[in-house]
């Protein structure tokens, strides 16, 4: 009678602390994939694009396909402008918005997805940058992720150095057909709010040389 007593006592006990277990397990096996709002709330990297922008080289992109976790994952614009997606292989990217090219990996995705819904957004922002050299305190390359004049670049490089001419500073651009073009911005102006149109919002691949 008293072994009896003791194997229910010890049958008991076991019940209580594995019920638990089996719990745990049944919650784990309904978990559900993560949503984009858990991930932006996990932090997960979004930058908002400027006005314009298409995607270039270098740029990160997130390619996400609703209920189609297998499909979804960050890719790199490689030089030849192009991304790899897995089932879809290589899909062109770069000219593009991201509207656009989520219509053509939807477009793609048809042949393999019933009714896929796709979303693209932007991670990193590498292809439009600027460069500033010269007698700058922090000369080199600097992303251009929206709206930036040559007054604000020179401040973003920590402001012109001693012996700087800060009268003759240019702004060497290559214009769509090839061609190079050069602006004059003469600092001291600028600061003494005269001619101030000569304060250009500069574009991708501009390079500002202060002597």
């Amino acid at each position: 009678m008293r072994r009896m007593t003791a194997f229910l006592m010890c049958l008991g006990a076991f019940t209580w602390t594995a019920a638990p277990t089996f719990a745990q397990t049944g919650q784990t096996a309904r978990q559900q994939p993560v949503s984009f709002a858990e991930e932006k709330a996990a932090g997960a990297t979004e930058v908002q694009p400027p006005s314009g922008y298409v995607i270039g080289t270098g740029d990160v992109l997130g390619i996400k396909f609703w209920q189609q976790q297998e499909l979804s994952g960050d890719v790199v614009v490689r030089p030849d402008g192009k991304i790899s997606v897995p089932l879809l292989n290589d899909v062109h990217a770069a000219g593009q918005t991201p509207q656009q090219l989520s219509e053509n990996i939807r477009t793609v995705a048809k042949r393999f997805v019933q009714d896929p819904n796709v979303t693209v957004i932007i991670r990193q922002i590498n292809s439009r940058s600027v460069f500033i050299t010269g007698r700058v305190t922090h000369a080199g390359k600097y992303p251009l992720n929206g709206s930036t004049s040559v007054l604000q670049l020179i401040a973003m490089a920590g402001g012109l150095s001693d012996w700087a001419d800060g009268e003759n500073v240019t702004v060497m651009r290559t214009e769509p057909n090839g061609t190079f073009a050069t602006h004059r911005f003469n600092y001291k102006d600028v600061l003494g709010r005269k001619n101030l149109d000569q304060n250009i919002e500069l574009q991708p691949g501009d390079t500002v040389i202060v002597p």
